[in-house]
């Protein structure tokens, strides 16, 4: 098969797929920083089931001149190093799909290479399969072994020697059927939302991070761990989230800005940690990485269906903010402006994000200067007549952290007065209820001033799509291609309800697109008088291809 050079000169995608075990994320991420280094623009979706060996695993690696944010319904390759890989992605098969696979396991028409018998020569390990079916892959597309060679020198630190040898065998048992042409712009760093969310903590001012593993958001714990000695970061895994939310609490009371890590079954562990937060007035950050439920569900597959959970957990009423950042430059803002404000305004905040964004991987443009610093609010002054729970104006009191000379600092979730001291009169509750709303007011007034709403698309359009989360990266490529304006709220709670309404003005036709099955983006919006005319769900544990999309958003609008 010969593919047309014209055609991939825009954008090419490619799969790679193998069972677990056989290092295909890694795999992907190599063919993803083979375009970046060529100038395209990359994003990656990585799917596997819950599994610690067999399965079915594999990435999606597109790459463009432009920015991307989702993957497409159909593929240029197929890197197959089982038979699954070729079976169960027919559907993304084209006429001129070029399959590269291992003819020792695999059949298939196209371009096959002995891994197995490779190996045996090089005397390596059955993992580094992946490194031969890349060369072989790179030989087909026309890529030039320098650069083939300096990902490799980049990407895979271990091994490099027998990792070059055996990509080189399948560099040269492949022929070329394509060339994808260099575009010359500058690489850009590619990462995952899961880096992006710990590289915005540290941003913030991180000094702890504490966590028990769950997909999605495990790997920032890894993260986070890798980089701690660097950026003098206290890394803990406590037993359970219980521990892990009281301990981030007590890290905080103690003056330690500090984040926390979960998924939906770890967070309802949380909730009464959380409530503690409210009472207390001692800040913490949620990482809340969305997955398939109710209960386990499907641990390791993506949804939006946490919203509600998020806005209402923990008992009792106290400000909080939630934001659904939804690609890598979002999550890194978002995440250091939450732990800013959370700080400032002495409240939790969680980052509401999936499995989408945490396991995908994107071209980051680096958005740390436009970041704006949040002023904090003055420290309370020590002494025998501080008072944690000062009443002040806009409900914020000035906090110190032990130890402070000749100062008691209490801190209660039992209703209290101004020194902390447990009350129940009911003139004192009436005043701190109304302290935290105070302070509800002032976090609303003080988000209004951080673009807190993304507006993409086509401006004057009087069709568009409503999104939050991940969803904004498909939202995005099908409202500029079809002509649509895109409103993405990306701050949930307080919800900027005018922000959102000025730039719904002239809209007649208003489309939600959410992975969940209720609308929960819509029923939101309702509470503020934002009426949806249609709603595009799906719930099956997978996000949107632009394809996909696009014909849903054509079917509402025929």
């Amino acid at each position: 098969m010969l593919c047309g050079v014209r055609e991939l000169m825009k954008e090419i995608s490619v799969l790679i797929g193998g069972k677990a075990g056989d290092g295909i994320n890694s795999a992907g991420m190599v063919v993803a920083h083979l375009f970046n280094r060529m100038g395209y623009r990359v994003y990656m979706y990585f799917d596997y089931p819950s599994l610690i060996k067999g399965g079915h695993n594999f990435a999606i690696v597109r790459a463009s001149r432009d920015r991307i944010g989702t993957h497409r319904d159909r593929v240029d390759f197929i890197l197959a190093l089982n038979q699954d890989s070729v079976d169960f992605h027919k559907d993304l098969c084209r006429e001129d799909t070029e399959i590269l696979y291992d003819s020792s396991r695999v059949r298939a028409e196209g371009i096959g290479v002995n891994i197995p018998e490779i190996l045996k020569a090089e005397q390596a390990p059955a993992v580094m399969g992946n490194s031969c079916l890349i060369g072989a892959f790179a030989r087909a597309a026309g890529i030039e072994w320098e650069v083939l060679e300096a990902v490799f020198e980049r990407q895979i630190p271990k091994a490099l020697a027998k990792n070059l040898n055996i990509a080189r065998r399948g560099f040269d048992e492949a022929r070329e059927c394509c060339r994808i042409e260099p575009l010359g712009s500058l690489p850009l760093p590619v990462i995952s939302g899961n880096e992006a969310i710990g590289l915005g903590l540290l941003h913030g001012g991180l000094d702890a991070y504490v966590a028990y593993p769950m997909t999605p958001t495990s790997n920032i714990l890894h993260f986070m761990a890798e980089v701690a000695e660097t950026h003098d970061l206290l890394v803990f895994h406590p037993e359970n989230e219980i521990a892990v939310i009281l301990m981030a609490l007590g890290l905080g009371y103690a003056g330690k800005k500090t984040a926390v890590g979960t998924s939906g079954g770890g967070f309802c562990l949380m909730t009464e940690g959380l409530s503690l937060s409210g009472m207390s007035e001692i800040p913490v950050v949620v990482v809340l990485g969305q997955r398939t439920g109710p209960s386990t569900g499907l641990p390791t597959y993506t949804a939006q269906s946490d919203l509600h959970f998020a806005l209402h957990a923990g008992q009792g009423e106290f400000p909080r903010l939630v934001a659904a950042p939804g690609d890598a430059e979002q999550a890194f803002l978002w995440s250091s402006l939450l732990l800013q404000l959370a700080w400032k305004y002495q409240t939790p905040a969680i980052i509401l994000c999936d499995k989408t964004l945490c396991e995908g991987f994107y071209s980051f443009n680096n958005p740390d200067a436009t970041i704006p610093l949040i002023p904090a609010n003055p420290p309370g002054i020590p002494g025998p007549g501080y008072l944690r729970y000062e009443l002040s104006a806009d409900g914020v009191s000035g906090m110190l952290f032990p130890p402070a000379r000749e100062t008691v600092i209490k801190v209660n979730g039992y209703t209290h007065d101004q020194a902390g001291i447990t009350t129940e009169k009911a003139d004192l509750a009436s005043l701190m209820s109304e302290k935290r709303q105070r302070k509800g007011a002032a976090l609303e007034e003080e988000m209004a001033r951080l673009r807190p709403v993304e507006i993409g698309g086509e401006a004057g359009s009087d069709v568009a799509l409503i999104c939050w989360g991940s969803t904004v990266g498909v939202c995005r490529e099908v409202a500029a291609g079809m002509g649509l304006l895109l409103v993405q709220p990306i701050l949930l709670s307080p919800l900027p309800d005018r922000e959102v309404k000025d730039a719904l003005k002239g809209v007649k036709r208003l489309i939600a697109v959410e992975e969940n099955s209720e609308g929960q983006l819509a029923m939101l919006l309702a509470r503020y008088g934002i009426r949806v005319d249609a709603h595009i769900h799906r719930y099956d544990g997978r996000p949107f291809a632009l394809e996909e999309l696009e014909a849903r958003v054509r079917g509402v609008l025929s």
